[in-house]
């Protein structure tokens, strides 16, 4: 069985296509096989990364490490059984598909609630949610009291969760790994910075997830989309000398690697 990392924020601007891409391409760097999924069906800013990358690559003659992307294939209406979801067959078929290729596959889902989405919310055997550094975002995880920055309970991404969580148990599958990563954190100690550290891990422990480091907001990651690159592709294309700001997002990527805990991943890069 294949493991299934899900990517899910249910806001937009998280940096969950910039993680899911370079999760993806490390792991291929280290030699594991990996399939990926883009269920932003209208927007799809992961796929549309690694068309790019394949652009590049045919326009500068590279062979560059690349996942398996694959297209939900279409299923037809007549086809479905009584009670049977459309989204949900296309999903399922896909994910079959690259079971029998992958060691991993990851999955990018949309900044929005979707049934896609809380379908394979339930599949993750690891759950990445990139939350940016603000009040704003951490309200799709819970409520706070706006006084005393007091967490009031979970809000409707963390019962999302919780009821993949739910649905994972009455299946016998094990639990749900949930990692939220804190992306785009400023690199000043700010007072914000340290409210919304209290404030997501007061909210781990109740809720049950890990917390890991993600990345430093970067011009980089910018720059690397219209090519569909990475950290890792620098030298690749013939950047023999990192600035100190791109050996800084190749050590935030090491660390969110090792944070994972990916069965059988040794961080290598």
């Amino acid at each position: 069985m294949a493991h299934i990392i899900v990517v899910g924020n249910e806001k937009g601007g998280a940096g969950k296509s910039t993680v899911a891409m370079h999760i993806a391409t490390a792991l291929v760097r280290m030699g594991h096989v990996v399939g990926v999924l883009d269920l932003d069906l209208r927007q799809r800013s992961f796929g549309r990364y690694i068309d790019n990358r394949k652009d590049f690559m045919a326009a500068e003659g590279l062979d560059l490490p690349c996942p398996i992307y694959r297209e939900l294939p279409n299923i037809a209406k007549e086809s479905l059984g009584p009670g049977e979801n459309v989204y949900d067959q296309r999903l399922s078929a896909a994910v079959t598909g690259l079971e029998r290729e992958v060691e991993f596959i990851l999955i990018d889902c949309p900044g929005s609630h979707t049934r896609l989405s809380q379908v394979a919310h339930s599949l993750a055997d690891t759950l990445v949610t990139p939350l940016n550094d603000s009040f704003v975002d951490f309200d799709l995880l819970a409520h706070i009291d706006p006084r005393t920055n007091r967490v009031l309970g979970p809000s409707v991404y963390a019962e999302m969760v919780w009821n993949a969580r739910q649905l994972r148990a009455q299946a016998g599958l094990d639990p749900i790994d949930w990692v939220v990563v804190r992306n785009r954190v400023g690199a000043q100690a700010m007072h914000n910075k340290k409210k919304m550290e209290d404030a997501v891990n007061a909210l781990a422990r109740r809720v049950g997830f890990r917390v890991a480091s993600g990345f430093s907001e970067r011009v980089i990651f910018r720059e690397l989309f219209p090519r569909g690159l990475t950290l890792l592709d620098l030298r690749d294309i013939g950047v023999q000398n990192l600035n100190l700001s791109n050996v800084a997002a190749r050590q935030e990527l090491r660390e969110l690697v090792k944070e994972l805990r990916l069965p059988g991943v040794t961080v290598d890069f």
